[in-house]
């Protein structure tokens, strides 16, 4: 698989398992348990067809939408995702580059391998933090105070990995950060020598945005489970998001809300967003789809707060569908994880300008010209879904 054969998600996927050492690529592809949350979260999608209108007379499509207080150049943005230089030395200087390029908003991780300060200098794209409550209070309040410095745009507190998901294949592959150098991950090294040279001989891996208060997963090797389990605080309730968004003072979402009452407390408690995520199928496996619970959100809280689906978008008519619905905008990790493990820079690149000329396109046959003119009647459920 080459990046120019490369037109959709699984062609990504493909030249990420090539390029990538086993535990590596399962930690990006995997989900939890049986993994069945993980394949809904893009079924789902089918659950409904298109309705187009023809003769319409369009021909300039205009994608641009307002989220969390930013508008973008177009309705789908990067989800923060983790350790993104252990996947291609790229890193986030990769997926920022992209996000400034398409005019959308970049996702950053409190796990994340360049620092807020590094992200802050490096691109002029909006940014959202994703902010996770750790057992140190200390830790999570300079966390917004340095985003508060570094000029970001909005924050997003992660709710569903109070505790980690059973992720089998992790525990299978071995797979721990920094990786852990057993005769099977030098094998994988071996075998995968373009990844081992960059990982070995360029910036040392590192967790910048914690590892002034923590050596897990920066000089000590840690499994995500363990990381996750030892670091973050599981008794978090809606006064810890109320403390967040009255700290921060600006754009605040909360991730991870999958219920009609979490998400009218996301509106009591002041949140300006929800972004519906089952943390892409890798916490709570059976949960439901991001899209499945769109409806029901909508109705209940539609116009009184940005709704944000987040996870399983593959194409771009997943996106159209989503703001259909009543969606503000959508979000998503592997569309471009997939992208930035096989071909660092330019796969990101390419992934988020085939989504972006997808939607384009996908407008253009549903005779919208702007987004707003996506309505709920132009979808009709499949039967028996």
């Amino acid at each position: 698989m080459r990046l120019k054969n490369c037109y959709k998600t699984a062609d990504f996927r493909a030249l990420a398992k090539q390029r990538l050492p086993a535990a590596i690529f399962h930690y990006i592809d995997g989900g939890a348990d049986d993994e069945i949350t993980l394949q809904r979260n893009t079924d789902a999608f089918n659950s409904v067809d298109l309705v187009p209108n023809v003769l319409a007379g369009v021909e300039d499509i205009d994608l641009t939408t307002r989220v969390l207080g930013r508008e973008l150049a177009m309705p789908l943005f990067l989800s923060p995702t983790a350790m993104q230089r252990l996947f291609h030395h790229d890193g986030e200087a990769a997926v920022a580059a992209a996000a400034e390029k398409y005019g959308t908003l970049f996702g950053v991780s409190t796990i994340g391998t360049r620092s807020i300060e590094d992200i802050g200098a490096m691109t002029n794209a909006p940014k959202l933090f994703q902010l996770y409550i750790h057992n140190d209070t200390a830790l999570t309040d300079d966390l917004i105070e340095r985003c508060k410095e570094a000029e970001f745009d909005a924050l997003a507190l992660t709710v569903d990995t109070i505790v980690a998901g059973n992720r089998e294949r992790d525990y299978l592959t071995g797979m721990t950060t920094p990786p852990s150098l057993t005769l099977k991950s030098l094998l994988g090294f071996a075998l995968h020598p373009e990844w081992a040279v960059n990982y070995l001989l360029r910036k040392k891996f590192d967790l910048p945005n914690v590892s002034r208060y923590t050596t897990a997963g920066s000089t000590v090797e840690s499994s995500i489970v363990d990381y996750i389990n030892s670091q973050m605080k599981r008794s978090i309730d809606w006064d810890d998001a109320a403390r967040m968004i009255e700290k921060w003072g600006g754009p605040f979402a909360i991730k991870g809300v999958m219920s009609v009452d979490d998400a009218k407390r996301s509106v009591e408690v002041g949140a300006s967003a929800i972004m519906i995520s089952n943390h892409g199928g890798r916490q709570l496996d059976g949960a439901r789809a991001p899209f499945d619970q769109l409806q029901a959100i909508v109705d209940a809280v539609g116009g009184r707060i940005e709704i944000i689906v987040d996870g399983g978008i593959r194409r771009g008519t997943h996106v159209l569908k989503a703001l259909a619905m009543g969606a503000t905008a959508c979000s998503g990790g592997r569309m471009y994880l997939y992208a930035l493990a096989g071909a660092g820079a330019a796969g990101v690149d390419r992934a988020m300008g085939l989504l972006r000329s997808e939607m384009e396109r996908d407008m253009i046959l549903m005779g919208c010209q702007n987004v707003s003119m996506l309505r709920r009647s132009m979808l009709a459920r499949v039967p028996g879904r």
